[in-house]
């Protein structure tokens, strides 16, 4: 029994402090520890069982913007293989965007592919309401649609800045604020923000880029602080040289920059968004899919 009251050393003060009776070997009290009120009534057994069936996504509905291409569209295909109806949004690719629909129908699953300008506000009401009347309430949504521009430092200009920070931080803000009511109403929500390496560490493309990108890890801060009462989890992924056509348009981008040696696949970033979207305890959390570019 001495050494279970043995103190442990606290990682960040240095200071020691002594196991709580509750949490000591086996999960149940000491001899003698009697569970308060408070720690009986902080455990609500009705809720914690209806958390524990989340993991299950079958039949919730997906929302994933810029889908037709590269991480979206894999997020959307994984996510139709955990049983999830989703809709592609897309900008400028009506074909693949159907091949996006079409991969997800063949895993039983339904889909519809919507185009939208995530940027514009009147464009992103008519998204939500259509992809509403198409499949029913979104309850997963992916905010994915973002352009990447690689430019030397001294050729960014104002217009270049602006149209990053609206199409990639702007649209996230603008989708999140149509689709945020309803998951308050149902009391059930995910959203998960596209970041990237660039967040952290500056990139490969540019600050134009980088502080889009950052400006996506405050998003979702704040609205992970603002809706975890209201059963809405909100996370970010943070990739760094997943290898898609915008990656590959690149220059700069290097496999030789990534620590494990390669340039990242689609899947590893979608299996992520899959795991997010059935957990219910995490939030306001950034997952670096970087290949140990960011190492916190």
């Amino acid at each position: 029994m001495a050494a279970e009251n043995r103190p442990t050393a606290d990682n960040h003060s240095g200071a020691r402090r002594a196991t709580p009776p509750q949490m000591r070997r086996g999960g149940a009290p000491s001899a003698g520890v009697v569970l308060t009120r408070e720690l009986r009534d902080g455990v609500d057994h009705d809720r914690a069982n209806e958390y524990s069936t989340m993991d299950n996504l079958t039949g919730k509905i997906a929302l994933v913007t810029g889908a037709s291409l590269g991480i979206g569209r894999a997020i959307a295909e994984a996510f139709a293989n955990a049983g999830v109806d989703v809709a592609v949004n897309y900008f400028h690719h009506p074909a693949e965007a159907e091949e996006a629909c079409a991969c997800i129908r063949r895993s039983g699953r339904r889909a519809l592919a919507v185009q939208a300008d995530v940027s514009k506000s009147a464009e992103v009401s008519r998204l939500v309401k259509t992809v509403e009347e198409g499949l029913g309430p979104i309850e997963i949504l992916v905010n994915n649609a973002g352009v990447s521009r690689p430019q030397p430092l001294e050729e960014i200009r104002e217009e270049d800045w602006d149209e990053l920070i609206t199409v990639n931080l702007k649209s996230a803000f603008l989708v999140t604020q149509q689709v945020v009511p309803g998951m308050r109403a149902r009391h059930w929500g995910r959203i998960i923000n596209l970041s990237s390496v660039a967040a952290h560490t500056g990139g490969v493309v540019g600050p134009h880029y980088a502080a889009s990108k950052a400006g996506m890890l405050g998003l979702t801060h704040s609205y992970a602080n603002l809706l975890v009462r209201d059963g809405i989890t909100v996370n970010a992924i943070a990739p760094a040289l997943v290898y898609t056509q915008m990656m590959a348009a690149n220059p700069r981008a290097r496999a030789d920059l990534i620590p494990v040696g390669r340039f990242g696949q689609v899947e590893e970033v979608a299996d992520v968004a899959v795991m997010l979207a059935g957990n219910g305890y995490i939030t306001g959390q950034t997952i670096n899919v970087d290949g140990g570019w960011y190492m916190t």
